[in-house]
C-alpha cells in the first residue's frame, strides 16, 4: 500500500501515483442512519442492537452523549446495543463534538425530557445555526435557549411537558424534520411537520419499520404520541454519501472500473447518483432489494466523458454532502456547469462552497463563487498545489480524489478530520487504486 508523505510544514502529500480505480468496496456504513437508530433506540423498550454500524467521531458524540444521560450502550466491533433503561438528567454538559446530527437531534429528544440539559460542541458546531431548532421546539412548550439570541451552541433545555404543532421548515434540513419526529413522539396531541422540499427520510421509515404510527404523505409527516418504540434490531446500509469520493476517482481515472456493494439506495440521497447520470457517467444498478425499509443497490462505475450540468435549489437536499466533489468532477466536464440554491453549505463544518471555490482556484479549475453556489468551466487540467482540508473531512476527501487527476503534486495542511465520518477512507482508496 502507498503510504502519505508527510513534508516539513506538517501538510501531507495527497498525489500518490494513482492511475486507475478497479476492483470492489463495500463502503462504511450510514452515518445519518447509524446516529438515528441509537437515538431511536434509547427509546426501545426492551433494548436495541444495530449491527453494521458506523464507528466514527460523530457516532461516537451521540453514544457518549446518551451515555452520559444514564443509556448503558455497548460498543462490540461494528455492533451497537443500547440496553433498556430511561434516561436522566447528565451531572455535566453533553458535548456533541464536530456532530450537528447529534446535537440538533438530541434537542429534539431532551425537549420533552423531565430534567435540565446543556449542548456545547467544538469551535466548528459552535458556529452552525442552532435557531433553526430552537423556534419549533420553543413553539412546542420547550424551554430552550442558546447564545447569541439562541442562535447558537452552548443550547440549555428545561424539558418537560410538550405539545404537538403544525410547523413547515423555512429551510429545507433533515436534521430540523428528525428533531421535531422525535420530539413529537413524546408530546401530547399530533405533531404534524410540512417540507418544502423533501429531505433525507431515514428516520420516518426506521419508525414505521419498527411499528410506529407515521403517516408519511404530500411532504408532510404526522405524528403521533409514542413515548416506546418495540424493540428490534436494524442492519445498516453502506452510504452513498462516503461512496461518491470512490465513484468519482473510478469515473474520472481512464481505465477504471469499480463495484460498489450494499449501499443505501435511498430515493432522497442518490440525487448524486441521478447528477452523475444527467453529466454521462457510465454507472451502472447491477442489483436493487428493500431491507429494513431502506433500499440497498450494487453499483457499477466505469470511467466516463462527462458533460455539464445544472444544479439548482430543489436538488440540492438530496446531494448536500456531494456538493464538493461535484463541483470537482465539473472541472473534468464540456461546459459550464451552475450550481445554484446551495447557500446551506456555508452553514456545515465549514463554508463548503468557499473552501471548494478556494481549493479549486489553486489548482488552476475556472470556477467562480456565487453567494448561493458556484460555476465551473471544463473540462480543465488541473495543477499541483498546497491546499486545504478547512477542518472539514469532505473537503479533505475530495481533494484526495482531486489529487488523483492533477497535474502535479498535491499537498494538504491535514487529514485527521477523516475520522469524522470515514475513519477507513485511506486503506478503501488504496485497496482499489493502481
Amino acid at each position: 500500500m502507498r503510504k502519505q508523505k508527510k513534508g516539513e510544514s506538517g501538510m501531507k502529500k495527497l498525489s500518490l501515483g494513482i492511475k486507475r480505480i478497479e476492483g470492489e468496496i463495500i463502503p462504511p456504513s450510514d452515518k445519518s442512519i447509524t446516529h438515528r437508530a441509537i437515538l431511536v433506540g434509547s427509546l426501545a423498550n426492551k433494548g436495541f442492537r444495530i449491527k453494521r454500524a458506523l464507528i466514527s467521531a460523530d457516532i461516537l458524540s451521540t453514544v457518549n452523549c446518551l451515555r452520559s444521560l444514564g443509556k448503558d450502550i455497548r460498543i462490540e466491533g461494528c455492533e451497537i446495543h443500547i440496553i433498556k433503561g430511561n434516561l436522566r438528567e447528565a451531572s455535566g454538559i453533553l458535548d456533541c463534538g464536530n456532530s450537528g446530527t447529534t446535537a440538533r437531534l438530541l434537542a429534539g429528544l431532551l425537549a420533552a425530557q423531565p430534567f435540565y440539559s446543556v449542548l456545547d460542541g467544538d469551535d466548528s458546531l459552535r458556529r452552525r445555526p442552532m435557531k433553526r431548532i430552537v423556534e419549533p421546539l420553543r413553539l412546542m412548550g420547550a424551554q430552550i435557549f442558546g447564545r447569541q439570541d439562541d442562535s447558537f451552541l452552548p443550547l440549555s433545555l428545561r424539558g418537560g411537558y410538550l405539545h404537538g404543532v403544525d410547523y413547515e421548515l423555512p429551510v429545507a434540513s433533515s436534521q430540523v424534520k428528525s428533531a421535531l419526529i422525535l420530539a413529537g413522539l413524546l408530546a401530547e396531541g399530533t405533531t404534524i411537520i410540512r417540507e418544502k422540499i423533501k429531505t433525507r427520510d431515514h428516520l420516518e421509515r426506521m419508525l414505521q419499520y419498527l411499528g410506529v404510527e407515521l403517516n408519511c404523505e404530500n411532504n408532510s409527516i404526522r405524528v403521533r404520541p409514542q413515548e416506546k418504540v418495540d424493540s428490534g434490531e436494524i442492519t445498516v446500509p453502506g452510504d452513498i454519501s462516503s461512496a461518491a469520493f470512490l465513484i468519482s476517482a473510478a469515473v474520472m481515472l481512464p481505465n477504471s472500473h469499480l463495484v460498489i456493494r450494499r449501499v443505501n439506495f435511498n430515493p432522497t440521497r442518490i440525487g448524486f447518483i441521478k447528477v452523475l447520470d444527467k453529466m454521462g457517467a457510465r454507472l451502472s444498478i447491477l442489483s436493487l432489494e428493500n431491507k429494513f425499509n431502506e433500499e440497498i443497490a450494487d453499483l457499477e462505475v466505469k470511467t466516463s466523458e462527462l458533460k455539464a450540468v445544472e444544479i439548482e435549489a430543489s436538488d440540492i437536499p438530496s446531494l448536500v454532502d456531494e456538493i464538493p466533489l461535484i463541483a470537482l468532477l465539473a472541472t473534468q466536464a464540456h461546459g459550464l456547469t451552475k450550481i445554484t440554491g446551495a447557500k446551506e453549505l456555508r452553514y456545515k463544518e465549514c463554508d463548503r462552497l468557499h473552501a471548494i471555490w478556494v481549493n479549486l482556484k489553486r489548482m488552476g479549475a475556472k470556477v467562480v463563487e456565487l453567494e448561493d453556489g458556484l460555476v465551473i468551466e471544463g473540462p480543465t487540467k488541473l495543477k499541483g498545489a498546497k491546499v486545504e482540508s478547512f477542518n472539514d473531512h469532505r473537503i479533505a476527501m475530495t481533494m484526495a480524489v482531486a489529487a488523483t487527476v492533477a497535474g502535479g503534486e498535491v499537498w494538504i495542511d491535514q487529514d485527521d478530520c477523516l475520522k469524522i465520518s470515514y475513519p477507513d477512507f485511506w486503506e478503501h482508496f488504496m485497496a482499489v487504486s493502481h
